[in-house]
């Protein structure tokens, strides 16, 4: 059985990873259908949503501890037996650190869907997301302190951005172990849910966004992205930029006579 499965219903794409017995931990295996299955999404314009979730008993544990002290995995370079420190770097950039990279080019929402345990890398995937939707029972963690290794993957650059950099450090520094409600107060986590309806809440959540207008969604996760790098003026006309296009789209022809008609709009 594959490491990472990939399938797409009705326009919602979900990546599954599939180590449940490493509670699934990253191999290479992973990451490289992980990257695969992010060029898709980008480039097929028939998926509208992400989901991102972990089979068995948690979202994701992070990195392979035992894979770590094997010297197997990241610790292991195709390039040069002796495991260099600029060997690891590259390894580092060419294989997980290129899928922050590709979902930033990703307009189309993503989901994470989190369940038992998200540590460490696997937290951060997460973090990733544009959405996090946690079960009630799901433990939460940022801890690479506790193997003497740093988030190599983009955790110290998501982490501050949801909670503030002085509770950001205490997290990393201390490897704090969250309940689903911490995290969510902390704004880490989007929505916490009972584990029962974990499944079910975040398909009615993709499939709402599906249903919804895609050039004006997709206009608007780049808008709030971009609009953190510029100026007030700069997002300002980066905005009536995108008005200029959507206004001039059947999206909203139909939507404006939808109003109109006091009925449910209809998107293509």
């Amino acid at each position: 059985m594959a490491d990472l499965l990939f399938e797409v219903r009705n326009s919602i794409a979900s990546i599954t990873l599939n180590r449940p017995e490493a509670y699934n931990a990253f191999s290479e295996e992973m990451i490289a259908e992980w990257i695969k299955a992010l060029e898709k999404v980008r480039d097929d314009d028939d998926i509208r949503v992400v989901i991102v979730k972990g089979n068995g008993k948690a979202f994701c544990a992070g990195g392979d501890i035992k894979a770590m002290q094997a010297g197997e995995g990241f610790f292991k370079s195709e390039e040069d037996i002796t495991t260099t420190g600029l060997a690891r770097k590259n390894s580092l950039w060419k294989k997980i650190q290129r899928i922050p990279l590709l979902l930033e080019e990703i307009d189309k929402p993503v989901i994470a869907q989190m369940h038992g345990f998200a540590m460490g890398a696997g937290l951060d995937m997460a973090l990733m997301c544009d959405i996090r939707i946690a079960a009630a029972s799901t433990k939460i963690s940022e801890s690479y302190i506790n193997v003497a290794i740093v988030p190599g993957d983009g955790g110290a650059y998501y982490l501050p951005k949801l909670c503030g950099i002085d509770k950001a450090l205490d997290l990393f520094w201390n490897a704090r172990v969250l309940t689903a409600e911490e995290a969510s107060n902390l704004g880490i986590v989007t929505f916490v849910v009972d584990d029962d309806a974990i499944e079910e809440y975040t398909l009615n959540y993709a499939k709402e966004l599906a249903a919804r207008p895609q050039t004006a969604l997709r206009f608007i996760k780049r808008a709030v992205y971009q609009s953190q790098k510029m100026d007030l003026r700069s997002s300002l006309d980066y905005i009536s930029s995108q008005m200029a296009i959507v206004t001039e789209l059947d999206d909203f022809k139909e939507g404006v006579n939808a109003v109109v008609q006091k009925r449910k709009p209809i998107y293509k």
